[in-house]
């Protein structure tokens, strides 16, 4: 079978991974032909180019800058990529008939592109629902409800989930808000595929975890809670500095944020301004490098903003759990992640807009048994073994082929 995917993101450097790399390769392990075609921001001041990339065909087409940028550039640069997409295919597919499409959002302007190759190969079609826009952005404020750009880009959306023969979502909670809120989709078009990795063996050292703090200047006699991922709007990232603000002082606990976007200099900025003395912040590492640093850590951090209405499932998760990590999650009420983390024993959850609570919560951890907080995260382990493998989003997407 022939794979076309279509996303953002998909990691340049040869040993980075994240969840699409992980399940690109599953079908390439599985024997089929992949091809992804993905954007190659302008900052990078690299071409488009079309490579072979450890067995898998690798269209990367050079857009505007989308992520780490303003709003403006942002938006500008959404609504162009679906020509460039589509021009992408014409010069470099045209010969290439393909007998599965894939693909994620963001962004959710991919209508045109997934229309083009139906059209052309009278192929199935799977959309892998990561973000659903333009409702998330005016749970945080970013875009007006019933506005001009909301209109637009909510036409956008409907006509991407009819396009779509069959949805994929992150949870359960998911799949019943597009239902809900589309009620003009069919129920047996949308079901869940959850965020999936090909997760790498455990491996948890004391003796490396201290060589690994002594290496980044972390406490050893900490217990270390680490944050990794986004740092833009969606996570609201004032509710955390507020909690840090409050435990700035302890020395029994250590904070590491390792990530980037569009709050990175704001945080930075206020963390050294606020001297913190119990807090590391740190850009983007390679996934290589990020994974051994989770390694040195006892517990991980989730944070989304408490505005919103639909339920997000941040894919940081499972890079938490893949590290054998429990972990502590202040977010909204309407994501499912709360009950995934109750019934896999993995951690604990408060409301993103209870600083108390959440501190609550950090001593409770931080002062529970180390046995106990490796227990939580066994128990998180097993649950992806069980529930996240790529093994498992491959099975379901192909049973529609």
């Amino acid at each position: 079978m022939r794979i076309l995917f279509l996303t953002l993101s998909y990691p340049e450097e040869g040993n980075d991974r994240n969840i699409y790399t992980d399940l690109m390769h599953e079908f390439y392990e599985q024997g089929d032909e992949v091809y992804v075609l993905c954007q190659r921001e302008r900052r990078s001041g690299k071409p488009t180019t079309f490579n072979f990339e450890k067995g898998v065909n690798v269209l990367r087409v050079r857009t505007g800058n989308i992520t780490k940028t303003s709003l403006v550039e942002k938006g500008i640069s959404t609504l162009l990529i679906e020509k460039q997409y589509v021009n992408a295919i014409k010069k470099y597919l045209q010969g290439v008939k393909f007998d599965l499409l894939i693909y994620s959002t963001p962004p959710i302007t991919f209508e045109n592109v997934v229309k083009h190759i139906q059209r052309r190969d009278r192929c199935k079609s799977y959309l892998l629902l990561k973000d659903i826009f333009p409702q998330n952005a005016v749970d945080i404020g970013m875009l007006k409800p019933n506005g001009l750009l909301w209109r637009y880009f909510r036409n956008k959306e409907k006509r991407l989930y009819e396009a779509s023969d069959f949805i994929g979502c992150m949870s359960r909670a998911n799949v019943e808000y597009v239902l809900k809120h589309n009620p003009e989709i069919s129920r047996s078009k949308v079901e869940e595929c959850p965020n999936c990795i090909n997760p790498l063996p455990l491996r948890r050292s004391h003796n490396k975890r201290n060589d690994i703090r002594l290496r980044y200047g972390i406490p050893q006699d900490s217990v270390v809670f680490i944050y990794g991922g986004n740092l833009g709007k969606p996570q609201g990232m004032d509710f955390f500095l507020e909690v840090l603000e409050v435990v700035k002082d302890r020395t029994d606990l250590y904070f590491l944020i390792v990530g980037a976007g569009t709050e990175y200099d704001r945080i930075h900025s206020r963390l050294h301004d606020g001297k913190f003395s119990n807090v590391m912040i740190r850009r983007f590492l390679p996934t290589a490098e990020y994974d051994e640093l989770l390694e040195s850590c006892d517990v991980g951090l989730v944070f989304l903003d408490s505005r919103f209405t639909i339920p997000n499932f941040p894919s940081r998760l499972t890079s938490y759990m893949e590290s054998g990590l429990p972990v502590v999650c202040a977010t909204d009420v309407n994501t499912d992640l709360k009950d995934v983390i109750h019934e896999a024993g993995c951690g604990m959850w408060t409301e993103s807009n209870d600083v108390l609570g959440f501190i609550e919560l950090i001593n409770t951890i931080a002062l529970a048994d180390p046995e106990l907080r490796a227990r939580m995260g066994l128990n998180g382990r097993a649950y992806l073994e069980k529930h996240y493998t790529v093994s498992r989003a491959y099975q379901i997407i192909t049973a529609h082929v």
